[in-house]
């Protein structure tokens, strides 16, 4: 993967509220993994506490709420981001590297949305945080992994998340960041086309609930961004990327496999529980990447008919 070093960023699309503080995280949804000897308390299995959790309402990675009320009361201080997005170096530092990722999957759900579904897209930040944060949908931190809040229609991450990935499951390469992030805004895409209400209907957990086809589509929407990702460019007409190869989309694919509910159940040491499982096995979640991958539709995302 090769991004276009004359590809300006756009911060605005991100609120840094990194530093900013906020309590302790209580429930939670994102990509579940169990961080050894970690969680504030929680016995480490961070990931499964998060796989678990509560009813599927208008969306998110896996839940709606976090762990009761709560709100956006951390501001936003975009001036170091701002600084460091400008300078030569820029495409060297992880948080720009994210923002211009993010710039892409907007930039190509701006055409994608209407052209698959007749809808037009609505742009919306990602909040860079770190250890915790305050949002709509209650209150996280950092072990509930990056989530989009439907409330706040916002996407959340604390940038660690990836070292874990490195440290935890051996996941590989640079690519794998960007498919975090297209998966969480393939939630918000799910959220404006009311995907949602299907969702509820199947359940909040087991191996062909609600949750589980919700969290696969948002894989497959992955996959097609990833397709397209060289044609994005940014506000000035700039591309974005220069190149992304087969090791990148490979990389993405076993880091969809190193979370699908089966490999993290066994490395919890949980054993197998279908029953319980709420983002799909890791072969499914591979499945579903690569179907939006190589069809670069969208429309062929559909999760809720058929098996999986």
């Amino acid at each position: 993967m090769e991004l276009n070093e004359n590809a300006d960023i756009d911060t605005s699309q991100v609120e840094d509220r990194r530093g900013s503080g906020g309590g302790g995280g209580g429930g939670g949804m994102g990509i579940p993994i169990p961080i050894p000897g970690g969680g504030g308390g929680r016995g480490g299995l961070i990931g499964i506490i998060v796989a678990v959790v509560l009813a599927l309402v208008g969306g998110g990675f896996g839940v709606s709420q976090l762990g009761g009320g709560g709100g956006n009361d951390q501001p936003a201080d975009n001036s170091t981001l701002d600084s460091r997005c400008k300078a030569p170096d820029a495409k060297q530092q992880q948080d720009c590297r994210n923002t211009l990722y993010i710039n892409s999957i907007q930039n190509y759900w701006q055409t994608a949305m209407p052209d698959a579904f007749g809808k037009q897209y609505q742009p919306v930040h990602t909040v860079f945080f770190s250890n915790s944060v305050n949002t709509g949908c209650g209150q996280a931190d950092s072990g509930v992994g990056p989530f989009y809040c439907p409330a706040d229609k916002k996407v959340f991450i604390d940038l660690t998340f990836y070292d874990t990935l490195k440290s935890e499951f051996g996941v590989k390469g640079e690519f794998p960041q960007p498919y975090v992030l297209a998966h969480e805004y393939g939630h918000h895409v799910q959220d404006l086309l009311g995907t949602n209400a299907k969702a509820e209907q199947g359940g909040a957990k087991g191996p062909n609930s609600g949750s589980v086809r919700l969290e696969l589509q948002a894989d497959c929407y992955a996959g097609a961004w990833a397709n397209h990702a060289t044609e994005t460019k940014t506000k000035s007409g700039k591309a974005i990327f220069k190149s992304i190869d087969k090791q990148d989309i490979q990389d993405a694919v076993n880091t969809a496999g190193a979370i699908g509910d089966d490999a993290i159940q066994q490395k919890s040491g949980r054993g197998n529980d279908p029953s319980s499982y709420t983002h799909g096995t890791s072969a499914q979640r591979q499945k579903w990447f690569e179907q939006g991958y190589n069809s670069g539709d969208p429309k062929t995302c559909d999760t809720f008919s058929g098996s999986l």
